[in-house]
């Protein structure tokens, strides 16, 4: 799942990736979780303005759900773009 979204002169790319865990024999079989990739642009250019970040749940957990994760990925890119690059504090 993929989505971008327009913010502030910023291209916001937002994806998912499912968080899989390798399980031992005999183990109960675990939840995959999900893992929001953000890559922001600016407007009109394709070389993004950081590497990939990867950000999932308050403390390190995997999203349940692949809409938490591009909801919470928009989020995470919405608060980079307003503290590091709006020039009025706002």
């Amino acid at each position: 799942m993929m989505r971008r979204y327009e913010y502030e002169g910023f291209a916001l790319e937002v994806t998912v990736e499912s968080d899989f865990k390798v399980r031992l024999k005999g183990q109960a079989p675990t939840r995959p979780g999900y893992v929001a990739v953000v890559r922001i642009f600016r407007e009109n250019q394709a070389v993004a303005v950081f590497s990939p970040l990867r950000f999932g749940e308050i403390g390190g957990r995997p999203f349940a759900t692949e809409a938490d994760a591009i909801m919470g990925g928009y989020a995470a890119a919405r608060k980079i773009v307003d503290d590091l690059f709006r020039k009025d504090g706002h």
